[in-house]
């Protein structure tokens, strides 16, 4: 006698697990109903999981900013140390001993340190003491700290380490102590702080009377040389003059870097020609605006591509070159630019 058989049922591809034991994996990969996996994926995840997942997020988060800050204290040290120590060398070695003296601050304090016995470490901090009170007032207590302990860190090294004289040449010492003395002061200004409390007034004054801080730090300057004039003598204080040019034209070559940046708008019928020339032919990033090309005399106005992209001052020429050969006609605008961050340009070679 044949035994009738039932109709063998489909079988799931696996187990709906209970939502509260959930482990954050995803369930039944197999399901191919596509109502079935809406549903799934409708089912909650624990608040346990999601938790979890935020409180590792947050950990991640204060670990990387801690590596950040770390980071970024050990290479202000460093600058700050440096500068420091090029500061030293350039007031022991070239314009102590020759009774020179430089604008600012410390010329201030090399003024005094001329015509009174006063040792120049004290006349340096007294001298720049209202400078970083003031600088706790405007500028914050990190930079302030940081401007206190690069100043006293300067007096201290002024006093206790003494650097043989290098030379007793008038125009080798004001062209070398000023560009050591400004070096001192560019690589703290990297390290973010001042060894020179008159930037932090000019900033101050700036604020206030709306003059730019050039102007402000110019006048100061003029009345440092002018006194410097009748109290020691004119040509002590156009020594001074060349001091001074020679120390702000080394601060800037050593805040802003040998690198010089160009920053290069092109408006251009063949964008895309241009386009792919820059990063194929030159090798840089750019970046593509929608734009209008202006309104012509019938009221109409026209769309168009601008090109933007950042190159360094020698690759000028040979971007014109190419420009040459795809349109001679573009309109091309060059901008300088200071620095730049992130991007293509510091992280790829040139091609030549």
């Amino acid at each position: 006698m044949l035994r009738r058989h039932r109709k063998a049922r489909p079988v799931a591809c696996g187990k709906i697990a209970d939502p509260s034991h959930h482990t954050g994996a995803s369930i039944l990969p197999c399901v191919k109903n596509s109502t079935s996996r809406s549903l799934l994926r409708q089912l909650p995840v624990p608040a346990s999981v999601q938790v979890a997942g935020g409180s590792s997020y947050r950990k991640a988060r204060r670990l990387h900013a801690f590596r950040v800050g770390l980071r970024r204290t050990v290479k202000d040290t460093i600058f700050m140390s440096l500068g420091v120590a090029s500061a030293a060398f350039g007031l022991e070695a070239f314009l102590l001993p020759n009774a020179f003296i430089d604008g600012g601050a410390t010329g201030i304090a090399l003024l005094f340190a001329t015509l009174s016995p006063l040792p120049f470490p004290l006349l340096l901090l007294v001298v720049n003491a209202p400078f970083m009170y003031l600088a706790y007032r405007t500028l914050g207590r990190e930079f302030a700290l940081k401007t206190t302990a690069a100043i006293g860190g300067l007096a201290l090294v002024t006093a206790s380490v003494h650097f043989p004289v290098v030379t007793h040449d008038k125009l080798l010492v004001a062209a070398f102590g000023g560009f050591f003395l400004g070096a001192g002061i560019g690589l703290s200004v990297r390290g973010g702080s001042v060894i020179d409390g008159t930037e932090v007034l000019a900033l101050s004054v700036s604020r206030r009377l709306g003059i730019t801080m050039g102007d402000v730090i110019m006048l100061i300057n003029i009345g440092i040389f002018a006194v410097a004039a009748w109290l020691l003598s004119v040509e002590t204080a156009l020594y001074a003059m060349i001091t001074y040019l020679a120390a702000s034209k080394t601060v800037d070559f050593v805040v802003e870097g040998i690198e010089e940046y160009t920053g290069i708008t092109i408006i251009t019928p063949h964008y895309e020609e241009v386009r792919a020339m820059i990063s194929n032919v030159m090798g840089r990033g750019l970046t593509v605006y929608s734009g209008k090309r202006g309104f012509s005399k019938n009221g109409h106005s026209f769309d168009t591509e601008i090109i933007y992209c950042v190159i360094t001052r020698l690759e000028i020429s040979k971007l014109l070159t190419e420009m040459e050969k795809i349109d001679p006609n573009a309109f091309v605008v060059m901008s300088s630019v200071k620095d730049t961050r992130g991007g293509m340009i510091k992280k790829r070679p040139l091609k030549h």
